[in-house]
């Protein structure tokens, strides 16, 4: 009998407004582990010097 075992089933990216998750392969030790990528929350003006009066 061997000690090897079938690869885990793929998890379909899991996807919201702000945040996706991604499945990663398996590594050496058979770890599955998830990757996460962030949307950013809010935009980011260019700051402009004020009026002198």
């Amino acid at each position: 009998m061997s000690d090897h075992k079938p690869p885990p089933a793929k998890v379909p990216d899991g996807v919201t407004r702000y945040l996706t998750t991604r499945q990663m392969p398996p590594n050496e030790k058979g770890f599955v582990g998830f990757e996460t990528i962030w949307k950013p929350f809010q935009k980011e003006a260019e700051y402009k010097t004020p009026k002198r009066p």
